[in-house]
C-alpha cells in the first residue's frame, strides 16, 4: 500500500456543502460529493485531526462525529458536508499546499467548522428549496405564455425566474460565508489560537483577486462569497482585538506541517514540478521527503530508497518513514523486506488502521498461507477502527481464501461490496456466506443483515441498468 492512497470508500447521502474559497469554489451537490477523490494518509490525517479536535470541542460538536478527509485535488479549496453518520470536512490537497503556516490551515478549518456550528449544512437545503420557488413559478408562467402563443416572451419569463433564483441563492450563501468567517475567528480565540493566519490567507487571496480583476472585472452580484477585500476588512478588527493574535506555531507543529506539505507535493504535483521545487541541492529533511514521493511516482525506486534510508537515519522512530520504505520494497516486488518495514511502522503506531492494512497487504503479497493468519489479525485490528473500508474487506477475503475458509471469504466479499455500494454483488456473496455459516452465529447474523439491508437497493440498482 502506498503511504498516500486513493480511498475505496464510497461516499453516499451527502447534503449541501459549504465552501471556502471565492471564485474557486462551487457548491457541492450529492453527485459531486459521491465522486470526490479521497486520499488516505495516516500522517496527514493525524495532523488534520489534531487541528480540528479543539475547534470541534469549542464549537460544541461531537469530535467523534466530525471527520476530516483529504481530497486529491490541487484546487485551492475546502468544504464541509453532512452524511455518513456525521459532519465531514473535506480538505483539498491544493489548499494544504497553498497555506504558508499551520495557523493558516487551522484558519481554513475553523471557517469550515463555523459552517457546521452555524447549521449551514442543514439550512443550505432550505435555501436551495426557497431559491427554487421563483424559478418554478416563472417556469409555470413561461410555459403558460408559450402555450398562449407568446413563445419568445415565455422564454424570457423563464430565464428571468432562473436569474431571480440564482440571485436569491447567491445572497443566501454570501451571508453564510461571512457568518462562517466570524464564527471561525471566534473558535480560534476560544482555543487560544491566533486568527492572524486566517486573516493572512484571505489577504493573500484578496491580493490575487485584485491582480486578476485588472484584466477581468467580475460581477460582484454574481459571486456567492464576499469579495476578498470585504473579508479582510471584516477580519481585521477581530485580529486586532484578539488577545492571542501574536501566538505563534511551535517549532514541532511547523515541522510536521512542512513535512506533510512536502509529502503531498511529491505525491500530487507533476513529478518534474515537485523535483524542481525540491532540487537535490536542497538536502533538508523536508526536501528529501518530497523527492522520495516524487521518485516513487516517476518511478526511480533506487533513488526513493536512498532518500528514505537517509530520512530513517535522521529519525529512526518515525513510523511514516518506515511506511514509505515498505511501499518502496513492495514496488520492487520484495514483500518480505516490505513486511519488516511495515512491521516497524505498526510497532511505532499500532492503533493506525491504514498502517495495519499496509502490513497485511505485504503479508498477503507473499501468497504464503503461513502468513495469512498474521495478515488476518492485522486486518481485524484495522476493522476495529474503520469497519467500512472497502480495500480492508477485500484483503480480508483474500486472507480467508488463503486459509481455505470460503464461507468467511464470501462474507468479507459481501462486506466489501456492501460498503462500496454494489448491492447486487453484496447480496450474492452474503447469500453464499449465509448458506455455509452455522445458523445463529454472529457471522451468520451479519450475512443475514447484509441480505436484508442490501436487497431493496439491489432491486433498484437492477432497475437502473
Amino acid at each position: 500500500m502506498p503511504s498516500i492512497v486513493p480511498s475505496s470508500r464510497a461516499w453516499r447521502h451527502f447534503g449541501v456543502a459549504a465552501c471556502l474559497a471565492g471564485a474557486l469554489c462551487s457548491t457541492a451537490t450529492p453527485v459531486l460529493a459521491q465522486g470526490i477523490n479521497i486520499l488516505r494518509d495516516t500522517e496527514t490525517e493525524e495532523m488534520l485531526k489534531s487541528y480540528e479536535l479543539p475547534l470541534a470541542r469549542a464549537a460544541g460538536l461531537d469530535p467523534n462525529a466530525t471527520k476530516v478527509w483529504l481530497v486529491g485535488d490541487n484546487e485551492v479549496n475546502a468544504f464541509a458536508s453532512f452524511g455518513d453518520g456525521g459532519e465531514n470536512i473535506f480538505m483539498l490537497s491544493g489548499i494544504l499546499l497553498y497555506c504558508k503556516s499551520p495557523n493558516e490551515l487551522v484558519g481554513v478549518m475553523a471557517h469550515e467548522t463555523g459552517h457546521i456550528k452555524a447549521g449551514h449544512l442543514i439550512r443550505g437545503e432550505i435555501g436551495m428549496q426557497k431559491a427554487m420557488i421563483p424559478m418554478l413559478l416563472s417556469m409555470v408562467v413561461g410555459v403558460a405564455a408559450a402555450i398562449a402563443g407568446a413563445g419568445e416572451a415565455g422564454m424570457v419569463l423563464m430565464s428571468m425566474g432562473q436569474a431571480m433564483a440564482q440571485a436569491q441563492m447567491i445572497h443566501f450563501t454570501t451571508i453564510q460565508e461571512s457568518s462562517a468567517d466570524q464564527i471561525g475567528a471566534q473558535l480560534l480565540n476560544a482555543t487560544h489560537q491566533s486568527p492572524q493566519g486566517m486573516y493572512a490567507m484571505f489577504q493573500r487571496m484578496a491580493d490575487e483577486e485584485a491582480r486578476h480583476d485588472i484584466y477581468y472585472r467580475p460581477d460582484p452580484y454574481a459571486s456567492d462569497h464576499p469579495s476578498g477585500q470585504t473579508r479582510v476588512s471584516q477580519l481585521q478588527d477581530i485580529v486586532e482585538a484578539s488577545p492571542y493574535r501574536d501566538v505563534k506555531d511551535s517549532p514541532q507543529v511547523t515541522h510536521t506541517f512542512e513535512m506533510v506539505q512536502a509529502k503531498l507535493a511529491g505525491y500530487t504535483l507533476p513529478v518534474q514540478e515537485a523535483l524542481d521545487h525540491y532540487p537535490v541541492s536542497n538536502t533538508s529533511e523536508v526536501a528529501r521527503y518530497a523527492r522520495t514521493m516524487a521518485y516513487l511516482r516517476k518511478p526511480d525506486l533506487q533513488k526513493a530508497l536512498a532518500e528514505t534510508n537517509s530520512l530513517i537515519k535522521d529519525e529512526p522512530n518515525n513510523p511514516y518513514f518506515y511506511e514509505v520504505l515498505g511501499q518502496i520494497y513492495l514496488s520492487m516486488a520484495r514483500p518480505q523486506e516490505a513486511i519488516a518495514a511495515y512491521q516497524k511502522s505498526v510497532n511505532l503506531k499500532p492503533a493506525a488502521p491504514q498502517l495495519r492494512l499496509a502490513l497485511a497487504t505485504a503479508e498477503l503479497a507473499t501468497e504464503s498461507p503461513a502468513l495469512a493468519p498474521a495478515a488476518l489479525s492485522n486486518l481485524k485490528a484495522a476493522s476495529l477502527v474503520e469497519n467500512d473500508d472497502v480495500f480492508t474487506w477485500y484483503q480480508t477475503a483474500q486472507a480467508y481464501s488463503l486459509m481455505k475458509n470460503e464461507a468467511m471469504a464470501n462474507l468479507s466479499s459481501a462486506e466489501a461490496y456492501y460498503n462500496g455500494g454494489a448491492m447486487v454483488q453484496a447480496v450474492v456473496f452474503a447469500t453464499r456466506a449465509r448458506r455455509d455459516l452455522t445458523q445463529g452465529t454472529p457471522d451468520w447474523e451479519r450475512a443475514n443483515d447484509i441480505v436484508s439491508a442490501a436487497t431493496p437497493q439491489a432491486l433498484e440498482q437492477r432497475k437502473g441498468r
